[in-house]
């Protein structure tokens, strides 16, 4: 539980000094990739502090274009 609460801290020191330089230059459409993003990161990370397992992103890859490595090799 500590672990979280000092993550979503850190997460409100990020927010607190990036934000409002993005506002001010009205930067619209980055702050939403900055805020999907770093939500994204925060969820990971709490999830990993919790003790879950996280996916390796190369095992979706791997998924999707082993089909199709196969049936080039064939």
């Amino acid at each position: 539980m500590l672990k979280s609460i000092g993550i979503l801290i850190i997460a409100a020191i990020i927010v607190y000094i990036e934000v409002p330089s993005l506002l001010k230059k009205k930067y619209k459409k980055e702050l939403i990739v900055f805020s999907i993003i770093l939500t994204i990161g925060v969820g990971m990370s709490i999830a990993h502090s919790f003790g879950k397992s996280i996916p390796n992103p190369i095992d979706f890859l791997t998924f999707i274009f082993k089909p199709l490595h196969d049936a080039i090799t064939r």
